[in-house]
């Protein structure tokens, strides 16, 4: 997974991180609603959000501004 992340471009990272943020959230909102059947995709999740993070950081992405050009 690691060397997936490094392997993507700069606007496929923004946008994978985008993605991975919406998931989590969705499985955050199904867990605590009970509707979340498989938990172990929760943490999966959340570290494949510190993953990609991790990634932009060391490319030194500004994520605020990247994210805000897709929210236009």
């Amino acid at each position: 997974k690691g060397s997936e992340a490094h392997a993507l471009q700069d606007v496929e990272l923004v946008q994978r991180l985008k993605d991975a943020r919406e998931e989590a959230f969705n499985l955050r909102f199904r867990h605590a609603t009970g509707e979340l059947e498989n938990s172990a995709r929760l943490r999966q999740s959340c570290r494949e959000v510190a993953r990609l993070l991790t990634v932009a950081r060391e490319r030194g992405i500004d994520l605020d501004l990247e994210l805000r050009k897709f929210e236009r």
